[in-house]
C-alpha cells in the first residue's frame, strides 16, 4: 500500500475522527493536512469549542503522517498548546508541518489553524512498529 493511501485506510476505520467530520485535505509521505468545522455538540460550558476538538484534530494528522510510511506508528507522547479561542462554525486546518523519522521512533509537529492565523501547535512522538500497513 502506498504511504498517501494510508490516512484514507486509517480514516475509513477511525469511527472517532468520521463523528468528527475530519476530512483529507492532501497526503504525502510524512505530510497530510486535514479540516474540520466547529459543530455545536463541540462546545463547551463557556461557548467555545472544546480543547479536546483542536487536539483530536491534531492528533489525527499526527496520527495519519507518522503511518504514511508504511509501518504502524503508534502515539507515545503528546502535548498541545492552544493558542486562540474556538467558536461553532470555524473551520480549523491541521497540517503535520515537520517531521523526523527514524527507526524506531517518529517526531512531529502540527499546526492547527483558522484561515491564516495559528490557533494550536501540536508536537508528538510515535514509536514505529515493525508490522506494515497492507490493503487488506
Amino acid at each position: 500500500m502506498e504511504g498517501k493511501d494510508i490516512p484514507q485506510k486509517m480514516l475509513s476505520l477511525d469511527s472517532f475522527s468520521k463523528w468528527m467530520g475530519i476530512e483529507i485535505l492532501s497526503s504525502e509521505l510524512g505530510k497530510v493536512k486535514l479540516g474540520l468545522k466547529i459543530r455545536k455538540e463541540m462546545l463547551n460550558s463557556m461557548n467555545k469549542a472544546h480543547g479536546g476538538i483542536a487536539y483530536s484534530l491534531a492528533d489525527t494528522a499526527f496520527g495519519f503522517a507518522a503511518n504514511t510510511h508504511g509501518k504502524y506508528a503508534v502515539s507515545i507522547e503528546t502535548s498541545i498548546n492552544h493558542i486562540e479561542a474556538l467558536n461553532e462554525g470555524d473551520y480549523l486546518i491541521a497540517e503535520s508541518v515537520i517531521e523526523k523519522v527514524g527507526n524506531k521512533l517518529g517526531f512531529n509537529i502540527v499546526e492547527v489553524k483558522r484561515g491564516d492565523e495559528l490557533v494550536a501547535l501540536f508536537k508528538g512522538v510515535v514509536y514505529r512498529a515493525s508490522k506494515v500497513w497492507s490493503n487488506d
